[in-house]
């Protein structure tokens, strides 16, 4: 051992942590402890790390050892660095310089929930930093599947995830790797975003009007409106609604316009667009006959007056900064409504109708309907569909009579584009390719949907899986994912040839608090807390052995078995008509002996943010310990879920040993399990499927992309317990 690492060890046993606090919180605890006796702690309010500049002088009458370091090499080595020696402190500067340069830092923010009280909030992470590259989110590979998103201040991305009227986010939802999400989104699962309003009756009333008139005024609508204030509003009130002061003061003005047309939309009849079973929209346009209660015609009375509350919110006369805070004080309710109409207006056109007759006589013209196509294409040959050249024929196929979209009101939604915001969209996608595989029974498939989202089937022995079903969060590495699915997976020996699956999935006993994320911050500081010197001794650079691979853990299985119903509840239909809930495992095969691991738990897998410049030395007080794959069985309740021992052998918590090394209790929540799982992709399963086992959620981090020091930090500022550290092995979401 050289004498340099001697001196670093040396130094990291003399150190004492009796100060720790005893009885802080969680959000607390870490970022309240000193560095050192010699350095006397800064208070926090002095200066955020976000603010600090690489350049920063150091107070006068201090001399370091690392102000003759010279340049920073681009990727760090050794620690300390050349030149350096384990007793030298480092400024601010140059702190900043050697360790802080290109890591990601990790913002929590929390946001009050409009017309709620302060019980009801969203949460919000984002990842700001100086250097680093690129995104922890994965690229929609085509614009048809960024409908699952919708930007509140017009067309176009969202730039951040409050920007979006659904949520979580899903513009900020899919992360890098098969089966991941994003820091932003695992964030959001913890949030409370209030019940589902009850409007009050405004008295306002619509008047009663004809079908005709409602499609002639949208056809109208369709080519553009003049601005015209006195046409605005002899159209509106003449057509649509009563004037209460036509006599007294007349509403021209666009704001009493608008008012009156949000009232009038939160009338308890209208169809909510806010609720699940409501946001497959075309059950309600696609044909008269299949539409319920006459809600045919209030669906396009509807939609024809959230057009004429679009048209006036945005318009030119309105700046950006009031319209933006009008659209997110706006009832849930009226959003949806916006959102409906901005997506028609995008999407259709009715070209005529026959309004002496039949309403089933309008003919529409599909603006998206290529492109929709082209992207279902992608779909299938991504999903390696068994029965791809049927397929193919159907798509092709423009024959009128045997349209596409006429098959089912999901090829309907799908295929129109009109597809509302949130979990919809993979349903609608998945669903239509099953309709145009001409092979699937009418029936066998026909109860997939976006109410149970924890799903997945069987198709000639091949497996899909939902991305929100935990099967798929684990198998996703041995698959690709697009548009919300993963596959095709190993098949199911316990299903039929065509079956669906729904899972049993049970809440992980991990979540955030608000102090979590609104300390997020200052928890992961990569300096560590703020201080006049910063020890060399007090980081160390891991460098994980990705050669050394483990190649003894093989899948053998993926079992499902089903969960019995008590008899008194069961259905009166057979198995073989309605979808079955089962309980899922995997057998893997490991040195020769068979180890079975139950999917118990829906937990996340979040895609690590990359960095840059890395590796990146580590703070000392990040506690961790790293471990093989084929080892993570020996290890029962890491992270003290369940008030046991974490390991069999807890004395070691990194790859360094500190004094004290054998945590105390209050360290159990805190500490990180880092899984080497270079090598196959089944070691990443196996590490994946350990999470679920015991309801651990986790950072999964590409090498290749973030170094393990940064991921580590992540897993604080997510406050979960462990590191699945992989090298760029496992499915690509963009192919």
């Amino acid at each position: 051992m050289s004498e340099a690492k001697k001196k670093l060890l040396n130094l990291f046993r003399s150190r004492s942590t009796s100060d720790r606090g005893q009885d802080r919180p969680r959000s607390q605890r870490r970022h309240e402890r000193r560095r050192s006796s010699t350095s006397p702690p800064r208070r926090r309010s002095e200066r955020s790390l976000s603010t600090l500049a690489y350049t920063e002088p150091r107070a006068s009458g201090v001399s370091h050892a690392s102000e003759q370091s010279g340049p920073t090499p681009f990727a760090l080595t050794q620690w300390p660095p050349p030149g350096l020696a384990a007793e030298d402190s480092l400024s601010q500067g140059k702190a900043m310089e050697l360790i802080a340069s290109g890591v990601p830092l990790f913002k929590g923010s929390r946001r009050p929930v409009p017309h709620t009280t302060e019980d009801y909030y969203t949460l919000y992470a984002t990842c700001e930093g100086t250097g680093h590259v690129g995104d922890d989110r994965a690229e929609l590979p085509y614009a048809a599947l960024e409908v699952a998103s919708f930007r509140l201040g017009g067309p176009g991305p969202a730039r951040h995830p409050w920007d979006t009227l659904e949520n979580p986010s899903m513009s900020f939802c899919y992360g890098t790797r098969p089966g991941t999400v994003t820091l932003n989104h695992w964030v959001a699962l913890s949030e409370r975003a209030g019940p589902i309003l009850e409007l009050r009756d405004p008295g306002i009333t619509p008047r009663d009007i004809e079908l005709s008139t409602i499609l002639e005024r949208l056809i109208y609508l369709q080519g553009g409106i003049e601005e015209d204030y006195d046409l605005l509003y002899k159209n509106l009130y003449k057509f649509l609604l009563r004037d209460p002061d036509r006599f007294i003061s007349p509403h021209k003005a666009m704001e009493k316009q608008i008012a009156d047309l949000i009232l009038v939309l939160s009338r308890p009849e209208w169809i909510d667009f806010s609720r699940p079973e409501n946001q497959v929209v075309a059950k309600f346009f696609a044909n008269a006959t299949y539409v319920d209660r006459g809600r045919y015609k209030l669906f396009f009375h509807q939609l024809l007056l959230a057009t004429e509350l679009s048209i006036r919110i945005h318009s030119r006369h309105h700046a950006d900064i009031p319209k933006e805070k009008l659209l997110g004080q706006l009832p849930p309710q009226i959003s949806w409504d916006l959102a409906l109409a901005r997506k028609w207006s995008e999407c259709m056109t009715i070209e005529k109708f026959t309004a002496d007759t039949n309403v089933q006589q309008i003919k529409f013209r599909l603006k998206r309907k290529g492109t929709q196509v082209k992207t279902l294409r992608k779909f299938a040959r991504v999903m390696k569909w068994p029965n791809l050249v049927s397929v193919d024929s159907v798509l092709k196929d423009r024959d009128p009579e045997t349209a596409l979209e006429n098959r089912s009101s999901d090829t309907m939604s799908y295929f129109t584009g009109v597809i509302l915001p949130g979990p919809t969209l993979p349903w609608l996608l998945m669903n239509s390719l099953i309709d145009c595989d001409e092979d699937v029974g009418t029936n066998s498939l026909a109860a997939l949907t976006h109410i149970h989202r924890q799903s997945g089937f069987q198709y000639k022995s091949t497996t899909y899986w939902s991305s929100t079903s935990i099967v798929g969060k684990v198998l996703g590495p041995t698959c690709q994912e697009i548009g919300g699915w993963i596959g095709p997976a190993r098949p199911a020996p316990d299903l039929e040839r065509i079956q669906i699956a729904r899972i049993r999935q049970r809440q992980s006993k991990q979540h955030l608090t608000i102090r979590d994320v609104e300390s997020m911050m200052v928890r992961s500081d990569p300096l560590g807390p703020p201080a006049g010197t910063y020890p060399i001794a007090e980081y160390e650079l891991l460098l994980p052995d990705s050669d050394d691979v483990v190649d003894t853990v093989r899948i053998e299985k993926l079992g499902l078995k089903p969960v019995l119903i008590p008899s008194s509840s069961a259905p009166t239909v057979s198995p073989k008509d309605r979808p079955v809930l089962f309980d899922a495992s995997v057998l893997f095969a490991i040195d020769g002996r068979s180890w079975p691991l139950r999917l118990s738990y829906d937990v996340s897998f979040i895609s690590a943010h990359p960095c840059s410049k890395g590796p990146h030395p580590l703070f000392f007080d990040y506690i961790h310990k790293a471990i093989r794959v084929d080892e993570i069985l020996t290890i029962r309740d890491w992270g003290g879920l369940y008030g046991n021992s974490s390991t069999g052998d807890s004395s070691t918590t990194g790859s360094s040993p500190i004094p004290n090394s054998t945590p105390k209790p209050e360290d159990e929540s805190e500490r990180v399990l880092a899984i080497e799982s270079f090598g196959v992709v089944d070691n990443e399963v196996l590490a994946r499927a350990w999470c679920s086992h015991w309801g651990l959620n986790a950072i999964v981090a590409d090498m290749e992309r973030t170094c393990m020091a940064c991921a580590i930090r992540e897993a604080y500022a997510a406050c979960v317990n462990v590191v699945i550290m992989v090298e760029g092995q496992g499915g690509n979401n963009n192919t």
